[in-house]
């Protein structure tokens, strides 16, 4: 078996701030636990790394210059070169980050990822670059608005993230290196502990994902929602599959989200059909998933006319 290399990875845009924090980073003896470390940078900001200061030893840092060459040959060849033992990547800002996963070799393992943002031009990013942002935020661990300040709407920040993930920490660093835990609270905007779940239109993509990523806090519960019926011949009659199209960040990314529903006798329903569904929700296998997922055990069905706003949206 290939060792298991881990990855840091650091995200954000140029002067984010990315280069200052792995600095930080490579200069905290706490991260030095002995293994050779390859540093891929991947853009080049104001900021430059000072080897210097470092209470790394063994670190190696190699630029990297376009998108195309993140090839598992050449990522590869770096390891060999410097027989790296962990990588640290400041990844571009403009580059998409599935190009960098597709060309990770076997045995690469992201342990952590960080986005950091300027608080004073990260609104403004987001209503041009929406996409960038997503593919910044959609699987960090961790947020740090840089150069906050609190004539800054902190709300504001917030919301974009929250609308984009709930799984990342969020930090606010004011100028002079004081930082500040986001504690606002995010309540769903449906009753997870309701009799019935009533899940508004409107609501449907943050309810697909927080029932995806939580699937087990909704095992036994019931759920009723407005969904489009999708049919397949392969599946039993008393089978389909109901969901909304969502659309996560604009409108190329618009996918269908959808669920299993089994019912206790077959459905005359056809492709496309807007029902109001009623459904218990169980935690089970079925072979649609290839593994256990939430499949709704039909309790009652309604034809409907479709919602105002057919594509669910997050924001």
């Amino acid at each position: 078996m290939e060792r298991e290399i881990p990855v840091y990875m650091f995200l954000g845009f140029l002067e984010s701030g990315k280069t200052s924090f792995l600095q930080e980073t490579l200069e905290d003896p706490r991260f030095d636990s002995g293994e050779r470390t390859l540093v891929l940078m991947c853009e080049e900001g104001e900021v430059e790394l000072q080897p210097r200061h470092f209470a790394v030893p063994n670190v190696f840092i190699e630029q990297v210059e376009d998108e195309s060459d993140l090839t598992e040959e050449y990522l590869k060849g770096l390891m060999a070169k410097h027989r790296a033992e962990r990588v640290l990547v400041e990844y571009n800002g403009m580059w998409q980050l599935k190009n960098f996963f597709e060309g990770m070799p076997d045995g690469w393992m992201v342990n952590q990822i960080m986005t950091f943002f300027d608080a004073n031009t990260f609104l403004n990013y987001n209503a041009n670059m929406r996409q960038q942002v997503f593919d910044k935020i959609e699987l960090t661990d961790l947020v740090v608005f840089n150069r906050y300040s609190d004539d800054i709407d902190k709300m504001s920040l917030h919301k974009v993230v929250r609308a984009i993930s709930r799984r990342p920490q969020i930090v606010y660093e004011y100028p002079g290196g004081l930082a500040e835990a986001d504690d606002i609270v995010d309540p769903l905007p449906f009753d997870v502990n309701a009799p019935i779940i009533e899940i508004e239109d409107k609501d449907y993509a943050l309810f697909y994902r927080d029932l995806t990523e939580n699937v087990k806090d909704y095992n036994g519960k019931k759920v009723k929602f407005k969904c489009i019926v999708a049919r397949d011949k392969k599946l039993p009659a008393d089978t389909f599959v109901c969901g909304r199209h969502v659309m996560t960040c604009c409108e190329a990314d618009i996918a269908f989200r959808g669920l299993v529903a089994v019912a206790d006798a077959p459905v005359a329903l056809k492709n496309r059909d807007w029902i109001i569904l009623q459904a218990e929700i169980k935690y089970t296998y079925h072979k649609l998933y290839g593994a256990k997922g939430p499949v709704l055990c039909v309790k009652d069905i309604l034809v409907s006319n479709p919602p105002e706003e057919e594509v669910a949206t997050f924001f």
